[in-house]
């Protein structure tokens, strides 16, 4: 009779921590082909490295059925210790095995015999259904003892960066070296009106790294920025509570941050200041079209301007050019007349919202949309689709906006009346800005950052040689 040449496959779950270990199970498997005279070569050993309910998140399962489905199929049988091994979901499983019975490759577990003919198919769709409920099982139970410990104010997700995990659901205590990061990063924000964006340069510059090691970007220095963690509140899948860990910012520097940064937040698809060339970049505006003025130049004659980009590539005839030194001196002129008296609008801007038009209605509707998608990616890691990593990476995403969302919807249902801005008080913070724009030691990003806490836009009409400023208040 002739030997059959068999491949291994060997996986290990991570839910399950009772099951044989990866070196366990090759070689429990490598005993069988020896007993049933099956030849294996190590050629033919898929060690899976991470765990999945879906074939797809698996590159060694998936190698290993391409290479069955060749013409020349190079093994005739595929032993496993567990058919939970080969496929959690039953529906995959058959679609698999019925896949690779055309060719002729049968899946053997060596822990789970069965008896020839239809009760022998019959018992493997009974334990493939098993396997999957199992599975399905043990993730309520790990959710439901997560949820549990959350309302006993038990400490269960990953400590954020400055702290550390001492084990026992204690509370997280600060690790120096790190938390240095974060205080770094919050004293920029705060107290040198420094943007996200700014913030993670100087931290990458300085060789400083996220809690995974990687480079700081500007999502993540804006989860840095808006965790109410660093001042005392632990939050958990919509759960809150005042933890007992230690922290070293207070409730009302958080809360005068979160104000900051929704003043200073940026309509979509704008960019930070710190990633300009100009601090008046994306403050002028075409009249023609309304599109932004981009800076360029900078050849052999050093002539620097800023140009509609619209015109540039030819969508309009007019030209809105203004060279930059004239853009420059046309606005601390333009807050030189308000200051010496002459007349000027403005308008409100509220702290909460970018969009002035942002209702309650909206931002629950959004909330509603962001419960959906997070029950969407749970069950496309509960189903295998997603990674454990995937999971994580959509659900901080969410997270964050929920956040945001979150603190609109609380500023809109508890905001007080507020008073009107006496004029004066305009005027402080125009010769504020005018003072720092005229100094010639101030960088662009500090000019930039503050500009755009009084003006929204300046409109750029050539024709007429005049400039429209829309004045904000927050």
């Amino acid at each position: 009779m002739q030997k059959r040449m068999a491949a291994l496959y060997v996986r290990v779950s991570t839910e399950d921590q009772a099951e044989l270990s990866p070196d366990a199970q090759k070689r429990l498997l490598l005993e069988y082909a020896k007993k049933n005279n099956l030849i294996t070569c190590e050629e033919f050993i898929f060690c899976e490295s991470v765990s999945g309910r879906h074939a797809q998140k698996r590159p060694e399962f998936q190698k290993m059925i391409a290479m069955a489905k060749q013409s020349s199929h190079p093994f005739d049988v595929i032993l496993v210790w567990k058919f939970s091994r080969f496929a959690r979901n039953q529906e995959e499983s058959i679609v698999y095995k019925s896949m690779l019975k055309k060719d002729d490759v049968e899946v053997i577990s060596i822990s789970e015999p069965l008896v020839d003919g239809p009760f022998g198919s019959l018992i493997e769709r009974i334990i493939e259904w098993m396997d999957e409920y199992y599975s399905i099982r043990l993730s309520g139970e790990v959710k439901r003892g997560m949820k549990e410990k959350a309302l006993r104010h038990g400490y269960q997700s990953t400590p954020p960066l400055g702290y550390k995990a001492v084990g026992g659901g204690k509370p997280f205590v600060i690790d120096e070296a790190s938390y240095a990061i974060v205080s770094y990063a919050m004293n920029l924000y705060d107290c040198e009106n420094m943007d996200e964006t700014a913030i993670a340069r100087k931290c990458n510059d300085l060789g400083y790294r996220t809690k995974r090691g990687n480079l700081f970007e500007r999502r993540s220095i804006d989860r840095i920025l808006r965790n109410p963690f660093y001042c005392g509140t632990v939050t958990w899948n919509g759960m809150e509570f005042e933890g007992s860990h230690e922290v070293r910012i207070s409730k009302k520097r958080f809360q005068e941050r979160q104000k900051l940064i929704q003043a200073r937040m940026r309509p979509a698809k704008s960019r930070s200041v710190s990633t300009c060339r100009h601090w008046l970049s994306g403050l002028l505006k075409c009249s023609i079209c309304g599109a932004t003025l981009a800076y360029t130049g900078g050849g052999k004659d050093g002539y620097h301007y800023f140009n509609c980009w619209q015109y540039a590539k030819g969508y309009h005839r007019g030209t809105s050019s203004i060279p930059v030194k004239k853009a420059e001196e046309a606005v601390i002129e333009y807050f030189d007349k308000i200051l010496e008296g002459a007349d000027f609008s403005y308008v409100r801007k509220s702290n909460c919202s970018v969009n002035n038009e942002v209702t309650v209605d909206q931002i629950r509707k959004e909330l509603s949309r962001i419960d959906m998608k997070s029950k969407r990616i749970h069950d496309a890691y509960e189903s295998g689709i997603d990674s454990l990593q995937e999971y994580k990476e959509n659900k901080e995403r969410l997270n964050d906006d929920r956040s945001k969302l979150e603190f609109e919807l609380h500023n809109l249902l508890h905001k007080k009346k507020e008073k009107f801005t006496d004029k004066s008080e305009v005027l402080k913070e125009i010769k504020s800005v005018n003072d720092v724009l005229k100094d010639p030691d101030v960088g662009y990003e500090e000019k930039g950052m503050l500009i755009r806490t009084i003006v929204d836009q300046i409109v750029w009409d050539k024709e007429n040689n005049k400039m429209y400023f829309d004045i904000i208040v927050h």
